[in-house]
């Protein structure tokens, strides 16, 4: 069943550490956007993450509902049985939950999860990402140590954040933030291993300079050497066992070199938004430019229905989704190295 069990996304998460690779982590709003990263994977013989956030969640439940756990489940749900069709293993995320979203999302998703374990059905969801990154420090992990104990004991992994990352991505903005608050320091990453060590499995949203959205190169200042900077600070203080799994926010356009360098110092999921956003619409569009007599009904006509279709161009859409994660799995060094059978 190539949604992983805990056991296998533990398994997945150390094999990128020890190969110094990272999973592509997409998030979708659909079917369309689901067998796209599904096909991506697939193609390229890499594990991957498929994360849904509270406005995906809220698109997915109808206009309507805007119900962003009614969505999510739905979607989880449909990509648990796409999933069994394909032979890598997929984890199931949830992305960005600031702390006043913690009751009416990210709670109920848990106790979804433990339903379904208490009827003898896997996880609906492998891990969760509480973003309480706007709280002090010491709030953050205060919360955060409450949610990780909830999540272990569902073996469900918790991903954390500390500083912030800016720009502006599914309703929240981050864009005024002051530079400071965008690089995550050394004394920061320990406080968050003293604070969550022997609760449970983790990952690390250090931030260094990410900024969510896309930007013309140089327009964003990253220092990956913070990611460095922070781990040794760990590691001396702890041993080698204290090692961060660190994910990597706000990627778009980053260029290849830092973005590898990056996983050099533990990083080991990178989240893909703005690029696969673009990669869906930009065909869509072309199909809509190129069959413009045809979409639309002009002066009398009745217009081409084949090329009106929405699959016509859903599927085409579906396609620059497949085509932008086979470069995000190749970028991030993950194609051909799935250890679907193998754990």
């Amino acid at each position: 069943m190539p949604i992983a069990t805990p056991a296998q996304y533990a398994a997945m998460l150390d094999a990128a550490q020890e190969g110094n690779y990272a999973y592509p982590a997409m998030n979708v709003t659909s079917l369309t956007t689901i067998n796209g990263a599904l096909k991506a994977f697939a193609d390229k013989k890499s594990d991957g993450i498929i994360q849904v956030s509270t406005g995906g969640g809220q698109f997915a439940s109808g206009l309507d509902q805007k119900d962003a756990v009614l969505g999510a489940i739905i979607l989880a749900e449909a990509t648990h049985r796409l999933a069994e069709r394909y032979d890598v293993l997929i984890a199931l995320h949830t992305d960005h939950c600031q702390p006043g979203k913690v009751d009416s999302f990210l709670k109920p998703l848990i106790a979804e999860t433990a339903r379904r374990r208490e009827a003898g059905l896997p996880n609906l969801f492998q891990s969760h990402m509480l973003d309480a990154s706007e709280l002090p420090l010491k709030e953050n992990l205060e919360l955060s140590v409450d949610l990780l104990k909830l999540c272990a004991a569902n073996e469900i992994i918790l991903e954390v954040e500390a500083g912030v990352v800016g720009g502006e991505e599914d309703g929240v903005d981050n864009s005024d933030q002051p530079a400071d608050k965008l690089y995550t320091s050394p004394e920061d990453m320990v406080a968050v291993y003293e604070a969550l060590n022997g609760l449970g499995r983790y990952m690390f949203a250090a931030t260094f300079g990410n900024v969510h959205g896309s930007y013309k190169p140089g327009a964003v200042k990253l220092r990956p050497e913070i990611l460095k900077e922070g781990q040794e600070a760990v590691i001396a203080k702890y041993g080698k066992e204290a090692e961060f799994d660190l994910v990597f926010h706000g990627g778009s356009g980053t260029p290849e070199d830092q973005l590898r360098e990056t996983l050099e110092y533990g990083v080991v999921k990178m989240n893909i938004d703005t690029d696969t956003q673009y990669a869906f619409t930009r065909p869509v569009v072309d199909h809509m430019m190129k069959n413009y007599d045809g979409v639309l009904k002009i002066d009398g006509e009745v217009g081409v229905k084949k090329v009106y279709d929405p699959r016509s161009y859903l599927k085409a859409g579906e396609m620059g989704v497949v085509n932008r994660m086979g470069e995000a799995c190749d970028d991030l060094f993950s194609t051909g190295k799935t250890i679907f059978g193998k754990v």
